[in-house]
């Protein structure tokens, strides 16, 4: 040490050195608090990042809480798949229940809609497998089931949606089976049956999407431009992008806006909660069979590949039953060109007064006791096939107001 500063440290008081010594702890110890804070702080932002308050870990609790409503807890699973459109392994979320009648009876197996899962068939699990198994699955890019990469042509996004309905039938064991399908459900049933009709024992097509051509007419009609601008912005993104940009707010847009939804559960369901929260988990997540759905559809709702166009593809001795909602969207005139252009083949047309596209929760009731009779007349081989030009006998399905007129129907299941 030199004079200089060994002068200077000796004339520093010692009141001073001690201020200075309190005022570096005092810095050190903000320096820490700060540290703390910006942890918390991008804790917080790396959480509002994610914005979308949900998981995987939540959404398998709400499916666990819809499933405490049935009167016997169902088998639910993973069903491992190797689907080639990604490398590592897909897993299918698979429900069985009474799985012990499959020696007795022919299994019954649910495909869900758009934008839904396993756990909304829960006003339908328990009278479905009462006396037969039940299988239902959360279809590849929806519900708890693995969420890859679909391709963006409609063609090859079908095609992956019927190779992993195939590979999850290998893995779960069945050989053949009635097959029932909801909404976008009903169009991959359709299509699975074109390609796998050894497996289908009935078909089973419950207010369908993806049938009709697009009406040209429509064209005719003048959009206003505001309109039109809209709808260019939002063809870019994916049907539910509004859910996800909602953030912290989603879980309650869906009680807001779709109360009629819940409604149909409160019969059976204490906390209808429960039932958006599922619903809300189930669509928060990674947008990948939304965005496979999309590459199916063309705008306004159509169908980029038309069913119709391919309905005679389905087997002749596979029997097919359609089952709408007098009050739904969907046209249930499509029912009845599938029984003209099928011939000799049993088409049979069913529509359920009073309920509207969840033609399977808007009347529960008369839903499972229609699909109960098919099933048992599937497991006895009773259905008749009979030629709607030789025997133009009307079904005992009550039809819509005008219907009467377009087409005559087989016989009634």
């Amino acid at each position: 040490m030199n004079d200089k500063s060994y002068e200077k440290a000796v004339d520093t008081p010692p009141r001073v050195r001690f201020r200075g010594l309190l005022l570096t702890a005092s810095s050190l110890s903000g320096l820490s608090f700060l540290l703390t804070i910006n942890k918390s702080f991008l804790s917080w932002i790396r959480d509002w990042l994610r914005w979308c308050p949900t998981s995987t870990e939540l959404l398998e609790h709400a499916e666990t809480k819809m499933f405490t409503y049935l009167k016997k807890a169902p088998e639910v699973t993973f069903v491992p798949i190797d689907l080639d459109i990604q490398m590592e392994e897909c897993k299918v979320r698979s429900l069985v229940a009474n799985k012990n009648a499959e020696e007795i009876a022919t299994p019954l197996v649910l495909l869900h809609g758009f934008a839904s899962g396993i756990g909304l068939w829960i006003l339908n699990i328990d009278n479905l497998s009462q006396d037969r198994p039940l299988y239902a699955l959360d279809i590849l890019g929806f519900g708890l089931s693995s969420r890859p990469t679909f391709s963006k042509d409609a063609e090859l996004a079908e095609n992956q949606f019927v190779e992993s309905i195939e590979l999850w039938r290998k893995k779960v064991g069945l050989k053949q089976f009635i097959l029932l399908g909801h909404s976008m459900g009903g169009y991959l049933a359709a299509a699975y049956s074109i390609k796998y009709p050894d497996r289908i024992k009935h078909l089973v097509l419950a207010d369908p999407w993806g049938f009709p051509t697009q009406d040209l007419s429509s064209r005719k009609i003048e959009i206003p431009l505001w309109a039109k601008a809209i709808a260019a912005m939002l063809r870019p993104f994916n049907p539910l992008a509004g859910l996800r940009a909602a953030g912290p707010w989603g879980p309650q847009l869906v009680q807001r806006f779709r109360p009629d939804i819940l409604r149909k559960y409160e019969t059976v369901v204490t906390d209808l909660s429960d039932v958006s929260n599922y619903i809300y988990h189930c669509n928060a997540q990674h947008p990948s069979g939304e965005a496979a759905f999309k590459a199916m559809s063309a705008p306004f709702g159509w169908a980029n590949r038309p069913m119709i166009q391919r309905i005679f593809q389905i087997r002749q001795d596979i029997p097919i039953t359609f089952i709408y909602g007098a009050r739904s969207w969907i046209d249930s005139s499509i029912g009845l060109q599938t029984r003209a252009i099928r011939g000799n083949s049993y088409v049979d047309v069913k529509i359920i007064q009073g309920a509207g596209h969840h033609v399977y929760a808007d009347k529960a009731n008369e839903f499972n006791e229609m699909v109960c009779c098919i099933c048992k007349k599937a497991d006895k081989n009773e259905i008749q096939f009979v030629s709607p030009i030789s025997s133009p006998v009307v079904s005992n399905a009550i039809m819509k107001p005008g219907e009467e007129n377009k087409m005559i129907l087989g016989k009634a299941s």
